[in-house]
């Protein structure tokens, strides 16, 4: 018997929510972060991309250099460049630069 079997790339898992999730809605499980690339009807099996590059908002007044690591603040909705203590998790690295004044910025999403 193998130790490892291949069921898929790694892009996307599986997931079948309690409620109705939007394209772009940004779940948390634990320390894993899995983005909505199409509607998903509660209690429907769907999709979640946990790679990739997305555009996501940015809190203005904070400048962002390439390759910085960035955090979801699930309660703010948008990045952020520490982890909050904890209340932040893990969403991947800063593919370009972001300026101050810009609301949204290009994140790699690694999990």
């Amino acid at each position: 018997m193998p130790t490892a079997i291949l069921r898929g790339d790694g892009d996307t898992i599986d997931y079948l929510p309690a409620s109705n999730v939007n394209a772009g809605d940004v779940i948390v499980q634990g320390d894993l972060i899995g983005i909505a690339t199409v509607p998903i009807a509660a209690d429907t099996l769907g999709a979640l991309r946990v790679r990739g590059l997305f555009v996501m908002p940015k809190p203005s007044g904070t400048a962002i250099t390439a390759g910085t690591k960035l955090y979801w603040d699930a309660t703010n909705q948008r990045v952020a460049t520490t982890d909050g203590t904890g209340a932040n998790k893990y969403l991947g690295k800063a593919a370009a630069a972001a300026a101050a004044a810009d609301t949204t910025i290009l994140v790699l999403v690694t999990p």
